[in-house]
């Protein structure tokens, strides 16, 4: 559900210029509990917009609110959902106009350590600036709330839950209801969501019979040379576009793999050209972010655009090296693209690594962030 910065930058205006001069980013007051395990490290948080139980409980209710679209018809909860950890279940996301939207919905869950967030945008790294694309910008419309910012601060001012909240949020703001608290109280939820209980976590903790065998098997392909996963995929949390709290240089990374190679020109679909769209350079073509893969067992379907449905489909696109399409309007052989990575070099594959590569894949699951209230719908 991503579009360029420049394309909302005029539909925000002030706030967004707000946002972006603000102060980066400071260690979390210890007010906080982040409840992580030991070993792994606090995410960075905005100076202008410390964490509170408060404000990540205004947040929730926020984020769940089907009124902060333009029609009342979605909330920010419509594309994330927490049973799928926090994605819809499309291929590609649907606005509040009944409009599909070029992308798929990326999940929520870790992206406090994301570096950059949404699929090819490298000037989006705060949640509190990529918050207002969803919920302000028109090209394409979300949520539809461009030019009704005054709405989303009414909404604030008179709802008796929020009006107390956000004084308990914004204690140093005169007039804490604002579109830009409203914004604030949203990134930090969505900051909240994080996730390290999965059965992989506890197997790194030490818990015997944690993986099952298949799983472990799975684990060492994964790492291995031979199938190269780990290089866009690595580190705590799945991904090489990551930060944290002591990171001193942030990790990004982009990539082409091979999805697309239209007119054997290596070139994408016209609406989803990757970093392309952004930069201009040739080079950046059909490069995409790496997403984590925590809790991929849950996010299908796969790629940017939804278009791999399963997470086999997934293997054998990289057991290819690049996908081969025919007889589509997208026709072309993606193993041949001069813009894939080098990492997407194809490999061999059994049947029972098959298997377990998908164990391992599935032992990324964590039942807590699919089903603990905190971070539930409290409508319901």
């Amino acid at each position: 559900m991503a579009i360029s910065l420049r394309s909302v930058l005029p539909a925000v205006g002030v706030i967004a210029l707000c946002a972006a001069t603000a102060m980066w980013f400071t260690m979390e007051p210890e007010a906080y509990d982040w409840r992580l395990p030991a070993d792994i490290p606090a995410p960075q948080v905005p100076a202008s917009n410390p964490m509170s139980e408060v404000k990540v409980e205004l947040g929730r209710w926020l984020f769940h609110d089907t009124r902060l679209s333009f029609n009342a018809s979605m909330s920010c909860a419509s594309c994330h959902l927490q049973e799928l950890a926090f994605t819809d279940g499309k291929s590609k996301s649907i606005g509040a106009t009944g409009a599909v939207l070029p992308r798929s919905a990326m999940g929520l869950v870790n992206t406090a350590y994301a570096s950059r967030l949404t699929w090819a945008n490298p000037l989006l790294d705060r949640l509190e600036d990529q918050a207002l694309t969803p919920l302000l910008g028109d090209n394409p419309i979300e949520m539809g709330m461009g030019g009704l910012e005054g709405e989303i601060a009414e909404l604030l001012a008179t709802d008796s839950r929020y009006q107390e909240w956000a004084r308990a949020a914004f204690p140093n703001d005169e007039n804490p209801y604002s579109t830009l608290n409203a914004v604030r109280a949203i990134a930090a939820f969505v900051r909240s969501i994080v996730s390290f209980s999965s059965p992989y976590d506890h197997y790194l903790a030490g818990r015997s019979g944690a993986l099952s065998s298949s799983a472990e098997r799975g684990m060492e392909l994964f790492f291995s040379e031979r199938l190269e996963c780990f290089h866009c995929h690595g580190g705590f949390n799945f991904t090489d576009s990551t930060t944290h709290s002591s990171s001193t240089v942030d990790n990004v990374g982009f990539h082409n793999n091979g999805l697309y190679n239209l007119n054997d020109a290596g070139a994408y679909p016209s609406d989803n050209t990757g970093l392309f769209d952004m930069t201009g350079r040739t080079r950046d073509m059909g490069r995409f972010k790496a997403p984590s893969l925590r809790n991929i067992a849950l996010t299908a379907p796969y790629m940017h655009d939804g278009s791999i449905a399963s997470l086999v489909e997934v293997l054998e696109h990289y057991a290819r090296g690049g996908r081969l399409l025919e007889n589509t309007e997208y026709a072309g052989d993606g193993r041949l693209s001069p813009f894939k990575s080098e990492f997407v070099v194809g490999f061999e594959l059994s049947g029972e690594e098959k298997q377990d590569l998908i164990a391992f894949l599935s032992s990324l699951s964590d039942e807590n962030v699919v089903t603990n209230e905190r971070w539930s719908n409290p409508f319901e």
